[in-house]
């Protein structure tokens, strides 16, 4: 320990010991601190000029040998730290204080982590990590919190977003606290990557009864993916299609006039028919819009294409409510549906999922229900600041208030500034892997639950399946390393559930 200050102290490592960005280190005392690396510097007795000149001697071929005597004494390397927790026995705090001045630091062991524990409703996210050494030791988080209150998964492209939603999804699939309503845009998540290739979601043990598997092409044992259109509601539209204020009270007016078959009259009336107000051309453009989501009129009944259907699909809202209130998981398999009608079927699904839940905190039943968790793949498309500037949807209320009603959203993106900053503050946990351009560095920091002004560094230097999981239900900003899921994960996961079951009755 040489100088510094509060969040910024200078150590000097030892020549054979290599430091690392990300690193975790203790200094002991009677209150050990764990301090963490967030930069690495040159450092030298010999000043800058004869380095430049020893330097310059060598490249032109004056020796090899020019002076660097006794180098791991002259020349050295320096890492600047900054505390991240102070532990005395089990309790674990915010350090206040400085380590004490010229101290040995030494690098962390398993034992330093025992603070850490396993909460009751585990949400298991991956293995502590120090620097780029695995430490073996579990992750879990508390589940129930840290779903109801969303979470970011923000990072650049290849880096291991789907992989580490996979991890924590399996985790907690039959786990009574929490309901997963998984939109699955590329069917990577049920059957996993590669065209089922590896594993995915599929091959929980629980799967068959705890896995709710909706597909316009079902598979033996899987749901069809029908939807009735009169169950579609005006405020569905919001943040799925550009509408203009005249469109919005057409739409409102149809609705309030005949709410059963609302659609029918916008596409079959004649333009007398129309409620006082509505113009011919703003139906018009209604009707074709409407077109582009597979339903249209066929003289004076209704045809519909896609996920919609004039006969079916009246139950399907209904019975993917229950299952998640049960604490089942329902995946959403949209990957056959355009982008309008994949967006409008998301916005179907939560509002009626959030509004069940606002029917159960009225009655009493909401504290004997799971959390639900919903998980958004590119989730700007639907909390962008872009989108929202038409006005609020069903996601950005979710975002705002969902907690309240134990409804929580799993936000996943490679550009976290498209967001607005209100809703970054709101994802009180963040799962933050590897990004490289810095504005996206700069909105994901600047809304953490901790201080993460120094890591900037550190978070672009994150390799694929390491990250830095930041929350309001953790001691401190958690550097995690995630297992692969089909290589690691399932093997570690099959093992311990055997030992459980061979132990105490594990079902």
């Amino acid at each position: 320990m040489l100088s510094g200050e509060y969040g910024e102290i200078l150590v000097r490592q030892k020549s054979d010991r290599g430091l690392e960005l990300g690193e975790l280190l203790v200094a002991d005392g009677e209150t050990k601190t764990l301090l963490q690396v967030y930069n690495l510097l040159y450092g030298s007795q010999i000043d800058p000029k004869s380095l430049e000149l020893l330097s310059g001697m060598s490249i032109e071929g004056y020796g090899s040998d020019l002076g660097f005597m006794e180098a791991n004494l002259r020349n050295y390397v320096l890492a600047q730290l900054k505390g991240v927790v102070s532990v005395k026995g089990k309790i674990a705090r915010i350090p206040k204080t400085l380590p004490r001045f010229f101290s040995e630091i030494r690098k962390i062991e398993k034992e330093d982590l025992d603070f850490l524990g396993t909460p009751e409703n585990a949400l298991f996210v991956g293995n502590v990590r120090s620097g780029s050494k695995d430490m073996e030791i579990p992750v879990n988080l508390d589940g129930r919190e840290v779903l109801a209150h969303h979470v970011l998964i923000p990072a650049t492209t290849g880096r291991g977003k789907s992989n580490l939603v996979r991890v924590m999804c399996y985790s907690v699939i039959g786990k009574d606290y929490c309901g997963l309503l998984i939109f699955d845009p590329h069917d990577e998540y049920y059957h996993g990557p590669g065209n089922g290739r590896e594993m995915g979601l599929k091959d929980h043990p629980k799967a068959r009864e705890k896995i709710a598997h909706y597909s316009m092409k079902p598979e033996p044992g899987g749901r069809t993916l029908v939807i009735n259109y009169r169950e579609l509601r005006p405020w569905f539209f919001q943040g799925v299609l550009d509408l203009s204020s005249a469109q919005k009270d057409a739409m409102q007016a149809f609705y309030k006039r005949n709410r059963h078959e609302w659609v029918k009259d916008i596409l079959t009336f004649e333009p007398e028919q129309y409620p006082k107000g509505v113009t011919e051309a703003t139906v018009g453009v209604l009707i074709r819009k409407l077109n582009i989501l597979g339903i249209s009129a066929g003289g004076k009944d209704i045809v519909c294409d896609g996920v919609f259907s004039t006969t079916a699909g009246e139950t399907t809202l209904d019975e993917i409510v229950s299952e998640l209130s049960r604490g089942g998981t329902v995946i959403i398999d949209s990957s056959s549906l355009a982008g309008e009608s994949e967006l409008l079927l998301s916005s179907m699904i939560a509002s009626r999922v959030l509004d069940a839940y606002k029917r159960f905190k009225d009655s009493g039943e909401l504290r004997t229900k799971p959390v639900i968790s919903i998980v958004l793949e590119e989730a700007p498309r639907v909390i962008g600041k872009e989108v929202l500037e038409a006005g609020p949807n069903i996601f950005s209320q979710i975002a705002r208030e969902g907690r309240k009603f134990k409804v929580g959203l799993i936000a996943i993106t490679q550009l976290p500034s498209l967001i607005p900053r209100e809703i970054l503050a709101n994802m009180n946990t963040k799962i933050i892997l590897g990004i490289e351009m810095e504005p996206e560095r700069n909105a994901v920091i600047e809304s953490a639950s901790q201080d993460l002004s120094k890591d900037g560094r550190n978070i672009a230097a994150l390799d694929k399946g390491e990250a830095l999981i930041t929350s309001n239900f953790t001691k401190f900003a958690i550097p995690v390393s995630i297992p692969l899921f089909d290589k690691d994960y399932l093997s570690s996961f099959s093992k311990t559930a055997k030992a459980k079951s061979d132990f105490s009755g594990f079902k």
